[in-house]
């Protein structure tokens, strides 16, 4: 079992196939491909033909290379090609019955000593290794798409697998220079388990109508810096195959979070499955296209008819890092901004904050002296929210606490002028809720900012039924003149980022609770496999557990669903005082400064 696994042969040469047979040619592996359809087969060969031309264009191999790696990829119809493989990798159609008919047809075929890897990312190992004559051999082996580029393998173990076939294939991953995570049987394992979720939850989000396609897109991307946004990775990934993901998963589960959205099985019945079919969420200019075309659904150009009212001035009450940052971005745009805090001290300690920022983008280049000093000038700092009673646009950025969000609010409500706009920056508290303490409710908004607000392009923009449409205009308006990009929705808890971000986030902590996978190799497949720029676990000690736990308590509140309910383990360390970097100590601890 210590000899080497030098050839390999890959049964069924899509896309993912195809992935995989270039990276084994490239290490120096003898590759047998094998697919029923002949087309298939010329595609594969045309595929890696084209891949190596550009490597060798880059200067990344030379000719005598490339030519080497296409001597080693050979392509067959039948599985008896398979016959002197030490490993095969099966990357059919997911479903039990064509892959528990290969296993048994290989049965016939390969050594006894030969490995048996399904590339699976939702249906059982251990299913499918029942069906082997030799289940001992059988394990999963899940490259992510594309797999030359992808760093992540799951080596997936069932409770029949011989550990030195887990130990040969673990080697041979690190071979090919991938990140080999162990993880046991269960659907979707470690990556496509929280990533299938959070589409899910997205699709829903998109079903009800709370956000548009293009704003739910944009607010992961630019809210989570993620590498695109759900709905249109799951055009990428194919609707019917996520579908198949989670219905796989719900079965294992039974969490609601995991029942697939009616929508992503309207599709699926209507051949409207994503890119390869030239639509799914969006429209494509061709079957298996990338670039996304205008269809009925696309925003029109320009935005509402409705004008929204000047905006001259600002004025942004707190002291803290957000206030100082929203108050920075203002500034930078050329407005007049009052920051207001409950003493001058705490004013004046703010604007120098802002000063200091200032002075790291002069110094890092992207700003110049004279327009730090303009910037720095028209911030005015106040003790006192009596100097709002001229601005145009009112923004709290004050403690996440309703009852102190409403008592400002009521001072606003008296100290500002009529027809200015009153916004508050609540990541998760209900609008309305702040609006109503005031006699015009309908001049209140929800403006998001994302922390540091002077970096982060995402606004979420939320209206309130009472919220008048030329307030929803004005803020647009102002989020575009201040280089943000605004996103629409609706009045509920979490908006769009947090409502779809803080689910994963608890699913991870389940996760370990559960003793499935470790902290690190979550953390590494979901920045491996799905191209995460943080783990979950990172993420939360950044954030901190205390405000991730108000977060999920309100989400849970909100929408009564048992899967959203906060991990004990969560409430445990932050019970413990264990709240993330701040502290020294969350999910990991930290050096203290």
């Amino acid at each position: 079992m210590d000899t080497p696994l030098s050839t390999i042969a890959v049964v069924g040469l899509g896309t993912m196939g195809t992935g995989i047979a270039e990276v084994l040619a490239r290490a120096g592996r003898e590759v047998v491909g094998i697919d029923v359809s002949e087309a298939a087969a010329r595609q594969a060969v045309a595929s890696l033909e084209a891949s190596t031309a550009r490597s060798v264009s880059r200067e990344r191999i030379t000719e005598q290379e490339r030519r080497d790696i296409l001597t080693r990829f050979r392509t067959f119809s039948d599985l008896q090609a398979a016959a002197d493989a030490e490993l095969v990798i099966e990357v059919v159609p997911e479903t039990y019955e064509i892959k528990q008919q290969v296993f048994r047809e290989l049965d016939a075929v390969v050594s006894p000593t030969a490995i048996l890897a399904t590339g699976t990312n939702a249906l059982s190992v251990t299913r499918l290794a029942a069906e082997s004559q030799h289940p001992e051999r059988v394990l999963g082996l899940h490259f992510f798409n594309p797999a030359p580029a992808m760093k992540l393998v799951e080596v997936v173990s069932s409770v029949l697998t011989a550990p030195p076939a887990v130990e040969r294939v673990t080697r041979l991953a690190r071979e090919l220079g991938k990140e080999p995570v162990a993880v046991g049987d269960r659907p979707g394992f470690v990556a496509d388990g929280l990533l299938f979720g959070y589409l899910n939850q997205a699709a829903a989000m998109y079903e009800a109508n709370y956000a548009s396609r293009e704003d739910i897109d944009a607010a992961m991307k630019l809210g989570c810096g993620l590498p695109m946004g759900p709905l249109a990775l799951l055009d990428l990934i194919g609707i019917d195959t996520a579908r198949t993901v989670l219905e796989a998963m719900y079965t294992a589960s039974r969490d609601r979070l995991h029942a697939p959205a009616p929508v992503l099985g309207q599709l699926s019945e209507a051949g409207l499955t994503g890119r390869k079919t030239g639509r799914g969420f969006y429209t494509y200019d061709a079957p298996g296209g990338q670039t996304v075309v205008p269809d009925a659904l696309t925003p029109a150009a320009g935005g509402g008819a409705v004008a929204g009212r000047e905006v001259a001035s600002v004025g942004v009450a707190g002291s803290g890092t957000m206030a100082s940052g929203i108050a920075e971005v203002f500034a930078k745009a050329g407005y007049a901004v009052v920051l207001a805090a409950r003493s001058q001290e705490k004013a004046d300690t703010a604007k120098a904050r802002i000063g200091k920022s200032l002075a790291r983008s002069v110094a890092k280049g992207r700003l110049t002296e004279e327009a730090r000093d303009a910037a720095l000038a028209l911030v005015t700092a106040s003790g006192s929210l009596d100097s709002f009673a001229d601005v145009d646009l009112a923004v709290e950025a004050v403690a996440e606490d309703l009852e102190v969000k409403r008592q400002l609010f009521q001072t606003l409500d008296k100290v500002c002028k009529p027809g200015a706009v009153l916004a508050t920056t609540t990541s998760s508290l209900p609008v309305v809720a702040i609006a109503r303490v005031t006699s015009r409710p309908e001049d209140v908004v929800g403006m998001h900012f994302f922390n540091p607000a002077p970096a982060m392009k995402l606004v979420e923009v939320v209206r309130t039924v009472l919220t008048a449409a030329d307030v929803h205009a004005t803020v647009r308006e102002v989020c575009v003149k201040v280089r943000k990009h605004p996103v629409d929705c609706g009045d509920r808890a979490g908006f769009i980022v947090n409502a779809l971000l803080f689910p994963y986030l608890n699913n991870a902590i389940k996760m370990v609770e559960e003793h499935y996978a470790t902290l690190d190799d979550i953390d590494a497949a979901m920045k491996l496999g799905g191209g995460y720029p943080m783990g979950p676990f990172e993420l939360l000690d950044v954030v901190g557990l205390d405000v991730s736990l108000a977060i999920e308590k309100v989400l849970h509140s909100e929408f009564r669903d048992p899967g959203l309910a906060p991990a004990p383990l969560l409430e445990h360390l932050v019970a413990a005082g264990c709240l993330g970097r701040k502290t020294g100590r969350g999910f990991r601890e930290y050096a203290r400064r």
